[in-house]
């Protein structure tokens, strides 16, 4: 049955609320159900069976899933009670003897903490902190370091909660080998790229850019200190505390995946292995031995008493609940708009199979879509789930599969520029939460670092789709990324002359 401009109305709905009421659980939701009423002719009960069938249907589908995220939120929270993030911090502080020093630590602690983003900004904040105060690091430059090396980081690696969910959707499109298409997309996916490249280079120079310039100077970004992070721990754990589980999640993960991808049984190569592995599965099978291996380290040791360790398991998974819901309403949306329900993909393609615009703008133009919706709804993952499951049927209506990577790659950077830039955005909130900083003083002040990213990052998919060159998208990004700072770096160095003259 051909449902015409109607297949459209869910994503529609979704996409409007989600502006209007900046909270996209709701907004999906009824954009679900929207979609549900229309297959059914505007039967309501009949609609809600509709629905809530094909949710259970996709959360079955996608069951190893959501026990990978709970397990992931349970390992976070026992590695932090155990207090092997603090003990980090405290060998740091050993070690840290300079301003440039204390930045790059930070940042290089963010990198390494790249299985979740609230993790990473919880920890590094935690951890950080009194380290950057004592060698004169604003609040506010501590709050740029953590958000940057928070979603830019998860978005790029391949053992995450992000990079788990995006290939979850990726997969549930219909698209062969999500985990390979998602590998294909990290070259491409400038926005985070060339964050981390400018967090690294500004880490290594007392100059700064806008108003970080002036919390740089004289800081007035910090908020009241509060140490009370949620839960208590341990003050005798390790660093290896924090570092072990880590290191087993992700080799186990890794030979799990190099295992069901048959590497070791098939001969087949690493690439293709990875290609064709059971990620849901070598995920959680790494999860569960990274719990197993800190059960391990904390109990012999009494750095946690059975009875926390548990409520931390416990505690870990209820921190997840927002992700799982945000997951489980991606699926349902795709589901209600696939071939099987609305056909919505089959509808938009023959728009633009009609349309005078060239294909060559469609990266561009993802990326300010998604960078729009992610900095209106304060939210990276509610944008994956409205963005992908409708553009990847577009590019199979239409025969332009071979465009699926570089839009999959805006689709990411874009929402990651957004939800960098959003006042409401979780992971911005807990930057700044993180650092004790004001969250005003955080936002006002990464937004010229962000902005220079994000119009490189839209004119390299601009150009790159001109030239059919998508391999090229990274060097032209960072051609344009580099001016852009040099003319900013050079304003920004004549003041600083000013003030240090006054």
């Amino acid at each position: 049955m051909e449902f015409g401009f109607l297949s459209i109305i869910p994503p529609i709905v979704a996409i409007a609320l989600a502006l209007i009421t900046k909270e996209v659980i709701t907004s999906l939701l009824i954009g679900i159900i929207a979609g549900g009423l229309i297959f059914t002719g505007g039967n309501i009960i009949a609609a809600l069976e509709t629905v809530f069938t094909l949710m259970g249907t996709k959360l079955g589908d996608n069951a190893l899933m959501l026990v990978f995220l709970a397990m992931l939120g349970s390992l976070v929270m026992v590695m932090n009670m155990a207090g092997g993030s603090f003990a980090y911090g405290k060998w740091a502080s050993k070690k840290i003897k300079s301003k440039k020093m204390a930045k790059l630590a930070t940042a290089f602690l963010g990198i390494i903490i790249f299985i979740d983003d609230y993790f990473n900004c919880l920890t590094v904040g935690a951890v950080m902190k009194p380290i950057t105060d004592e060698n004169k690091v604003s609040r506010a430059k501590l709050a740029h370091i953590i958000d940057s090396c928070a979603a830019p980081v998860c978005i790029l690696a391949p053992v995450s909660s992000w990079a788990a969910s995006v290939v979850a959707v990726i997969g549930d499109t219909g698209v062969a080998n999500p985990m390979r298409v998602f590998l294909a997309t990290i070259p491409m996916n400038v926005y985070p790229l060339m964050t981390l490249i400018m967090i690294l280079y500004f880490s290594t120079t007392e100059i700064e850019m806008g108003l970080m310039e002036r919390y740089e100077l004289n800081d007035t970004s910090r908020i009241i200190e509060k140490e009370d992070v949620g839960y208590e721990y341990s003050k005798n754990g390790r660093v290896f505390d924090l570092v072990v589980p880590i290191v087993v999640l992700i080799f186990v993960t890794v030979m799990m995946m190099l295992k069901t991808g048959g590497f070791f049984s098939d001969g087949v190569g690493a690439a293709a292995a990875f290609g064709d592995a059971n990620v849901n599965l070598s995920l959680v099978i790494g999860a569960f031995f990274a719990i197993v291996v800190s059960f391990a380290l904390y109990i012999p040791r009494k750095l946690l008493k059975f009875e926390d360790f548990m409520k931390g398991i416990v505690e870990g998974m209820k921190t997840m609940v927002s992700a799982i819901v945000i997951l489980s309403l991606a699926w349902t949306i795709g589901g209600i708009t696939s071939d099987e329900y609305l056909n919505t993909g089959s509808y938009i393609a023959s728009l633009i199979s009609n349309s005078t615009m060239p294909m060559w703008m469609l990266p561009a133009i993802i990326f300010v879509v998604g960078a729009f919706l992610s900095f209106s709804t304060g939210t990276a993952w509610g944008t994956f789930g409205i963005l992908i499951p409708i553009m990847v049927p577009i590019l199979m209506h239409t025969d332009h599969m071979h465009f699926l990577t570089i839009i999959l790659a805006a689709i990411f950077s874009g929402s990651v520029f957004g939800d960098h830039c959003s006042p409401i955005s979780d992971t911005t909130i807990l930057s700044s939460a993180g650092a004790g900083c004001d969250h005003i003083a955080h936002v006002s002040s990464q937004l010229p670092y962000a902005i220079s990213v994000g119009v490189a990052s839209f004119f390299a998919f601009l150009i790159s789709g001109i030239l059919d060159k998508p391999n090229l998208t990274l060097p032209i990004g960072l051609v344009i990324l580099v001016s852009i700072v040099f003319v900013m770096r050079r304003m920004t160095i004549n003041k600083y002359i000013k003030h240090t003259k006054n």
